[in-house]
Parts: C-alpha cells; sequence; structure tokens
C-alpha cells in the first residue's frame, strides 16, 4: 500500500498561527501542532488525512433543497 504524502502548505484548511509554541494549524481538524498537521494526523490516528482540499480549486458547494408546500423542490 503506497499512500501519497499530503502536503499541507497546498491545502485550504492549512493555516499559520500567532502562537510560537503552535505555528501550524488545520481549520478542518480544528487544531494547532508543531507538527505540520498531516503528519500529525497520520502519527495520532494511523491514516491519511481525509480532509485535504486543493486551494487553488474552487470550494464545492452544497446545495440546500428546500420543499414548498405543493411537495416541490426549491434550489
Amino acid at each position: 500500500m503506497n499512500q501519497q504524502k499530503v502536503n499541507c502548505f497546498k491545502c485550504r484548511h492549512f493555516y499559520t498561527t500567532w502562537d510560537v509554541r503552535f505555528p501550524r494549524g488545520c481549520k478542518a481538524y480544528g487544531f494547532k501542532s508543531r507538527q505540520i498537521p498531516s503528519d500529525y494526523v497520520q502519527q495520532v490516528s494511523g491514516h491519511a488525512c481525509m480532509k485535504y482540499e486543493d486551494k487553488n480549486k474552487p470550494p464545492q458547494r452544497q446545495i440546500k433543497q428546500i420543499k414548498d408546500n405543493n411537495g416541490g423542490y426549491h434550489i
């Protein structure tokens, strides 16, 4: 099983913090760390990061459907 390493610097959820003790963070998982977030996720969970999203791609939009009184749907 050959998994490719996730590059957090290209991920839309990665950010640099002002906290000197924890300079890197992941908005998707909601934590700050000394390590690169994908390395920390791998170390703690034993699995590669599942939240990676390329920051150069437009985000996928969730389409919300609302049911009207006549049984139809509106987007």
